[in-house]
C-alpha cells in the first residue's frame, strides 16, 4: 500500500511505525472474511480492511469524523485478522495509533466521555471490589441491564492460598477485576501450581496491567500501570534474593498486555530494556502445562477428571499470543473430554475488555453466537482462560462457565 503521510505525521514515531504497517497491507480482503464486526454488519468500513484506509486517509491529512471513530470503536481488537494475514500486517498496533490520532481530533459525546471515564477510574479503582460485594448483595434488586455483569458470590475456596515454601517459584499478576469478579481464578492458581510443586509469589504494588486504560485512550497512564508492575516485578526477576523462574498471567488479556510492555516502552531510556525483559519472563499459564502434566497426572481424582467441557479458547490467547492448542491437549492428557465448538472456534465471544458495556447490542449477538456454536458439544461446562470471557459467556447461559484452572483444581481436589 502506498503511502504519503501528512506533514505533523511525517517524521514522527508513530507516524513511521502507522507506514511501516500500511506498506506491509496487499488489499487482499482475507481479513474481512474472519472479521467478526464485518459479519455482523456486513460494512467494509467496520472490517479490517476498511478501518485500515480510515487510519491510511487520517495519516494522509483527511479530517476525521465522528463516522470516523465510530467505525474504529466498534473494532474489538480481536485481532483474528492477524492470524488470518498473509502479510502479517500488525494490524492491532496501527489501530492503537489510529485510535488516539482520531480521538485527538474529534470530541466524543459528553454521555459517552463520562462512561469511558467511569471505565477506566471504575474498573482500576480499590473501591470496585467492595462496590462488585454490594452489588451481589442486593443482585436481586439490580436492573435486569446491570445485572448480567455482576457476578455470582465466589466459592469458599477463593480465599484459600497454599502456605508451603518451595524451591521452585513464580510470580502472578492478580489483575485489576479478577480478584473482586473471580478470586477463585487466582487461588486455584496457586493450588494446582503448589501441588506440581512451585510457589506462587504476588508481588506487592502490581495491579492493572495497562490494557483498561490503553483501549480507552488513556495512553499516558496505561503507560504509567505499566511502569508501576515492572518496578513491582524487578526485585522478583532481576533481585539479589531468590528469583522466580516466570511472571505467570492466569488472564489472557493480561498476558497480551505484559508481553506487549517491551513495544509500549520501546522509546522509553529508563525502562526500554526492563521491559523487554519483562516481557521475556512472562507466560500464560498454559504454557507451563506440558511441564505440570507428568506432575498432576498421578494425583487427579479420575472421577472428576472424566467430565466433558467445552473450551473457549480467548482472542487474546490464539490471536494475541499466538497460542493454539495447548489447554485442549494438556487437559486431554490429563483425563478430561475437552472439545472446541465445531464451527466458529476463532471468532469472538464479544467480550474484549470494556467493548460489552461500550457496544452492548454488537456484544451480546457475539455472545449468543459463539454459545450457539458451542451448544451442539452438550458439555456440563464451558471452560475459558480470560475472565472477562467467562463473565460474559456466563450472563448468556445457565451452563456454568469457568476459568479450566479452577476445573484441574476441583479433580486435584476431588471435588
Amino acid at each position: 500500500m502506498q503511502t504519503t503521510l501528512a506533514p505533523e505525521f511525517a517524521g514522527t514515531p508513530e507516524g513511521a511505525e502507522a507506514e511501516a504497517i500500511l506498506r506491509r497491507c496487499v488489499h487482499c480482503g482475507f481479513c474481512t472474511a474472519t472479521c467478526p464486526t464485518y459479519q455482523l454488519l456486513g460494512d467494509e468500513l467496520d472490517g479490517p480492511r476498511g478501518r485500515i484506509y480510515l487510519i491510511k486517509q487520517v495519516l494522509e491529512g483527511e479530517t476525521p469524523t465522528r463516522e470516523t471513530q465510530t467505525h474504529l470503536d466498534r473494532c474489538l481488537t480481536c485481532r483474528n485478522c492477524e492470524t488470518t494475514c498473509p502479510s502479517g500486517v500488525e494490524y492491532g498496533h496501527l489501530l492503537d495509533i489510529g485510535r488516539r490520532v482520531v480521538d485527538a481530533k474529534v470530541e466524543r459525546p459528553a454521555a459517552e466521555r463520562r462512561k469511558r471515564w467511569l471505565l477506566k477510574e471504575g474498573l482500576t479503582s480499590p473501591l470496585f471490589k467492595p462496590a462488585l460485594r454490594l452489588g451481589q448483595a442486593l443482585r436481586p434488586l439490580v436492573p435486569a441491564a446491570l445485572k448480567d455483569k455482576v457476578p455470582v458470590r465466589p466459592p469458599a475456596t477463593a480465599h484459600d492460598w497454599p502456605t508451603r515454601q518451595l524451591n521452585r517459584k513464580v510470580g502472578l499478576l492478580l489483575g485489576c477485576v479478577q480478584p473482586a469478579m473471580a478470586p477463585n481464578i487466582n487461588s486455584a492458581t496457586s493450588r494446582v501450581l503448589d501441588a506440581a510443586g512451585i510457589q506462587t509469589v504476588v508481588a506487592d504494588g502490581a495491579g492493572c496491567c495497562g490494557a483498561i486504560r490503553e483501549h480507552l485512550g488513556d495512553r499516558a497512564r496505561a503507560l504509567d500501570d505499566m511502569r508501576r508492575n515492572i518496578d513491582a516485578w524487578w526485585p522478583l526477576v532481576a533481585g539479589p534474593g531468590e528469583r522466580v523462574e516466570a511472571l505467570v498471567m492466569n488472564a489472557s488479556g493480561c498476558g497480551v498486555a505484559v508481553k506487549g510492555y517491551a513495544h509500549a516502552l520501546r522509546d522509553d531510556p529508563a525502562y526500554a530494556d526492563k521491559a523487554r525483559r519483562i516481557s521475556e519472563v512472562t507466560k500464560d499459564l498454559s504454557e507451563l502445562l506440558p511441564e505440570l502434566v507428568p506432575a498432576l497426572k498421578p494425583r487427579l481424582h479420575h472421577a472428576g477428571a472424566g467430565q466433558h467441557l467445552a473450551y473457549h479458547p480467548p482472542c487474546t490467547l490464539q490471536h494475541g499470543q499466538k497460542l493454539k492448542g495447548g489447554v485442549e491437549a494438556a487437559m486431554r492428557e490429563l483425563g478430561f473430554r475437552i472439545d472446541c465448538a465445531p464451527s466458529d472456534s476463532h471468532l469472538c465471544c464479544g467480550s474484549a475488555g470494556t467493548y460489552s458495556v461500550l457496544q452492548p447490542a454488537l456484544s451480546k449477538q457475539l455472545r449468543d453466537r459463539k454459545l450457539a456454536a458451542l451448544a451442539p458439544l452438550q458439555a456440563g461446562q464451558i471452560v475459558s482462560a480470560n475472565v472477562g470471557c467467562i463473565q460474559h459467556l456466563q450472563s448468556g447461559t445457565d451452563t456454568p462457565v469457568r476459568h479450566w484452572v479452577e476445573v484441574l483444581d476441583d479433580a486435584l481436589r476431588g471435588v
